[in-house]
């Protein structure tokens, strides 16, 4: 096909509704060896589901991505979760064409290459072992222990309203509560879709994707996800893009979370989308 967007089917790739989103995708099917794409996992290559333990990358995305990651610089996954319970839930271990695969798991606090097998990872943060103590009983005393329930995250922890009579009445309550226990162990909060995570500050996933283009030197990116917590990676594609890097940001469509649906180049309606998106510009390339 050819190298620019214009040229391709209108069916083929879905046209980004901003002027930097098709400068990214230009960028990106021209010069594909120096561009990274990095994804969120849940929400964008997996679907959300009641019990985290049960998500699973959608069954079109890791083929999608075995057909792109040769034709690029890079390939990431950028995600809230330890690393390897990121890759054992994508499937993305042993997968012929996954071999330069990176998993940037705990917001890039961890790391694990495909081409090793192996996850890298520091020390605890002393914070979360006393909030992982404490946070049961704090529920309890505050009388939310009803329809929540707490995530185990290795090096942070999640309490889940999504059970809740009323999701957005119990995040909301607890919103407060939770950043003071937080900030009393040198944590902080970070809110997502019916789920307020504590963790270690420093730890976000525009750190972790700044710090990744810099170290591959991409000469573009696009990122897709889905919540929150993908606000920092936009935040850090906006700023390589003024410093003359492309880029192409992409919601995984929910409407739960229209802060990201407005800053994006593209919307797609959640992860069936994303993976006939990615699978389409691999065609493309």
């Amino acid at each position: 096909m050819g190298s620019h967007p214009h040229s391709l089917p209108a069916n083929s790739l879905p046209m980004p509704v901003t002027a930097a989103g098709r400068e990214g995708l230009d960028a990106l099917l021209r010069d594909p060896r120096r561009s990274v794409i990095a994804l969120d996992f849940d929400g964008t290559l997996a679907e959300i589901v009641p019990d985290p333990d049960q998500a699973r990358a959608h069954a079109d995305a890791v083929p999608a991505l075995a057909a792109l990651a040769p034709r690029v610089a890079s390939v990431a996954v950028i995600t809230g979760r330890p690393a390897g319970v990121a890759v054992r839930h994508g499937g993305f271990a042993g997968v012929p064409g996954l071999e330069h695969l990176v998993v940037l798991g705990h917001y890039g606090a961890e790391r694990w290459d495909a081409v090793t097998g192996i996850v890298h990872t520091p020390a605890e943060h002393p914070g979360v072992a006393a909030v992982r103590a404490e946070l049961p009983g704090f529920l309890d005393s505050i009388g939310a222990w009803r329809g929540t329930w707490i995530e185990e995250k290795g090096r942070a922890l999640a309490v889940h309203t999504r059970r809740a009579e009323d999701p957005a009445a119990a995040f909301d309550a607890l919103r407060e509560p939770l950043g003071e226990l937080a900030a009393r162990h040198g944590l902080v909060v970070e809110p997502g879709r019916a789920v307020l995570e504590l963790r270690p500050p420093g730890m976000d996933k525009g750190v972790a994707l700044t710090e990744y283009l810099a170290e591959v030197g991409a000469g573009a990116v696009l990122y897709a996800g889905d919540d929150l917590g993908d606000l920092a990676a936009f935040s850090a594609v906006e700023k390589v893009r003024a410093e003359g890097v492309p880029g192409l940001l992409v919601c995984s469509g929910s409407a739960e979370v229209p802060e990201l649906a407005a800053r994006a180049d593209l919307t797609l309606a959640g992860p069936p989308q994303v993976a006939a998106f990615l699978a389409a510009l691999a065609a493309a390339l």
